[in-house]
């Protein structure tokens, strides 16, 4: 289903302005055309002054009789203006050029890039909470390629996926369950019968004073350490070597194109959820790290490509500690200056030329961490 809303204004027809001349004939022409026929020979041949007027001799007559022929004047045409939203078989959304939301610990900040092709196709989830225990939480940031719809299904389902099968299985086994809930977002994307587009995400679980960052692509986690940034993920990216290398090995090759490494000459990373297409090479498998949260992790940054290519880690880290550094450390703390930290980050991506979509959002650590400990 494709659903456009087209509102009704008044547009103004091709050639139908009353201070334009016409394009297809003068009257001056017509004029000097008839009294220029009458003094010259009728064996002479003429020539065509000017490309607006066309002259054709009738050969019934025993003189040469021009004709000039005018074209008509086309039908209007009416041209709908740009869409203001689109739909697809899921249902309809709009197209938003900003979505920003604040919670219990967290702000997040997306703003629609300015490459007009498509809807902005950055989607994002949060749950804190979870099944009523305040130790358990649950952010992704998801990077649509293709279009939105492989990043809207993924930011509905993965958490529902990720926490069934986290609540299922025991400590040790918490990267076997993390995978296993990407790869059932991955199968229930393919269901949806989405054939093409695909998404990349980052997200990351809280749970009992533990954290696990898990990403497939090219969005990243840095966590503030201290205010000393350290990258919690690695990107998926074709010019891995060793992600290269598993491609090869399984029959495929990877190219350089348009200046950059691409799977199949098409797709610049190497895990995604969806791309059906390149399923055999391009994975939805994450990598995933599980670390203690400690008293000196101060915040988590998880952010689509379109910080990470123009904004170095540490930047980003610096300026969320210069913005909210001190706020941050309160348990309670005021959520309109992370979110300010969130908007002032998108602005520097932008203001350096990228023209992507970006998300960023910023998780305070240590107060999650604070109520993880509470007896």
């Amino acid at each position: 289903m494709f659903a456009v809303a087209v509102p009704k204004t008044t547009m103004t027809p091709l050639f139908s302005s009353p201070k334009l001349p016409s394009l297809l004939y003068k009257s001056s022409s017509l004029n000097s055309s008839s009294s220029s026929s009458s003094s010259s020979s009728s064996s002479s041949p003429r020539s065509l002054s000017s490309p607006r007027n066309l002259h054709v001799s009738a050969s019934s007559s025993p003189s040469s009789v021009d004709t000039v022929l005018k074209r008509k004047r086309p039908a209007r045409i009416d041209v709908p203006p740009s869409m203001p939203s689109i739909g697809f078989e899921f249902g309809i959304f709009e197209t938003p050029e900003v979505m920003e939301e604040e919670g219990e610990g967290y702000s997040v900040y997306c703003k629609r890039g300015r490459r007009r092709i498509s809807a902005m196709e950055d989607r994002f989830s949060a749950t804190v909470g979870i099944q009523g225990d305040s130790r358990q939480a649950f952010f992704g940031v998801f990077d649509g390629h293709g279009g939105a719809k492989v990043a809207e299904i993924a930011a509905k389902r993965m958490s529902e996926n990720v926490i069934d099968q986290v609540t299922r299985r025991t400590e040790s086994e918490l990267e076997e369950a993390i995978k296993d809930g990407y790869l059932t977002t991955d199968r229930e994307v393919s269901e949806e019968g989405v054939s093409s587009g695909g998404a990349c995400c980052v997200t990351a679980l809280i749970r009992n004073g533990n954290l696990a960052v898990s990403n497939v692509g090219d969005c990243r986690a840095v966590l503030s350490r201290k205010g000393k940034a350290e990258a919690l993920t690695s990107d998926h990216r074709a010019c891995r070597e060793d992600e290269r290398n598993r491609i090869e090995k399984s029959g495929g090759y990877v190219d350089c194109c348009g200046g950059g490494w691409r799977v199949q000459g098409t797709l610049a990373v190497s895990r995604a959820i969806g791309d059906e297409h390149l399923k055999q090479w391009v994975i939805s498998e994450p990598e995933t790290r599980v670390m203690k949260i400690e008293d000196d992790c101060h915040f988590l940054i998880l952010a689509s490509d379109g910080l990470w290519d123009k904004v170095t880690n540490q930047e980003a880290v610096d300026i969320v500690e210069a913005v909210c550094g001190v706020e941050i450390m309160k348990k309670k703390s005021n959520p309109a200056l992370i979110m300010s930290a969130c908007k002032q980050l998108a602005t520097l991506s932008t203001s350096r030329g990228s023209i992507d979509d970006t998300t960023v959002m910023i998780i305070k650590l240590n107060s999650l961490f604070h109520s993880s400990t509470l007896n």
